[in-house]
């Protein structure tokens, strides 16, 4: 099915270092057809508050259900109206509206009832609601952010999506190697120049620049680092970005791997589409396990871009 194009999509301008860069990485047609066009939008079905089945019911005669084939939760939904957000499901906190590649890294991390979990880099809360329900309110979920502004909307979505797990904190990532702190799980949802999300947000075309993605990989090897070490022996890291960059991507992880002996990735299974991991870029070879990452283009599920990295502490 040809995704819908964006009614100004020809009057977006991709900058020649962007075109450069991106023909040596995937198909640039391709992916520029599907980053000029209209994100499908998708919910996931709180199941803290209802099951998927009474959720269906309740939805089915209004709305066209597709099930996201990686997350049993999750749904594309279409109808006569796009103001999902406005839905008394999701007010009351039954459904939360996510991109279906932006449930992929909770999926992941598999957090389980009991766990002592964080997630580094939290706000809005899509992601950190995603692991307290898979968590059914027992054990503790740290859900951290930077951003004060963005506490309000964070806060707002764990209380609405009825988490009782989770503690919010307002710190710099980086600061949680001044604890002693030890966690079975962590996310570390990156920040990050956001170059597979150019659908729902065609700014960053603008604001996309090479020494932007390398001050931002930097700031991500640092938040890596500091997660890992405050990950208990045994357990599981997610490192996650929404770019396409292979030097927030593959770069960070490869270089989190050659500094610490104890790190290594684990394949992720998944019942999706994916394109393979950059081996090299820039003249620049990554350790070769980083082909057990997960890199998706926008136009291989007809989603965001999306990356992760499974890591375990051994």
């Amino acid at each position: 099915m040809t995704p819908e194009r964006m009614p100004n999509a020809d009057q977006l301008v991709f900058k020649d270092k962007f075109i450069e860069r991106y023909s040596s990485l995937t198909d640039i047609g391709e992916f520029k057809k599907y980053s000029l066009s209209f994100l499908r939008k998708s919910i996931r079905v709180n199941t803290i508050k209802m099951p998927v089945p009474t959720l269906k019911k309740r939805l089915e005669d209004a709305w066209t259900l597709t099930p996201v084939p990686w997350c049993k939760e999750g749904f594309w939904i279409s109808g006569a109206r796009r103001d999902f957000g406005n839905l008394p499901e999701h007010v009351l906190g039954y459904i939360y509206v996510q991109d279906a590649a932006s449930m992929i890294p909770p999926l992941v991390l598999d957090p389980q009832p009991g766990d002592i979990v964080l997630d580094l880099c939290s706000a809005p809360g899509s992601k950190a609601t995603q692991i307290g329900q898979y968590m059914k309110n027992e054990g503790v979920l740290i859900a951290n952010d930077i951003d004060s502004t963005r506490l309000a909307s964070l806060g707002i979505n764990i209380q609405r999506c009825g988490l009782t797990n989770a503690v919010i904190t307002l710190m710099q990532g980086h600061s949680f190697k001044h604890t002693t702190l030890e966690f079975d799980r962590i996310l570390v949802d990156a920040p990050c120049s956001g170059t597979g999300t150019i659908r729902k947000s065609v700014k960053t075309l603008m604001m996309w620049n090479p020494d932007m993605v390398r001050r931002i990989a930097g700031t991500q090897r640092s938040l890596l680092t500091t997660a890992f070490d405050r990950l208990k022996e045994g357990g599981t890291l997610v490192y996650s970005t929404c770019t396409l960059e292979p030097e927030e991507n593959e770069a960070v992880v490869s270089h989190l791997l050659s500094q610490h002996e104890n790190a290594s990735l684990e394949n992720i299974s998944l019942d999706i589409k994916r394109s393979p991991p950059v081996a090299e870029f820039g003249g620049v070879a990554y350790d070769p396990d980083v082909k057990k990452c997960l890199r998706i283009w926008p136009q291989d599920n007809d989603t965001e871009g999306f990356f992760v990295a499974k890591v375990r502490k051994e």
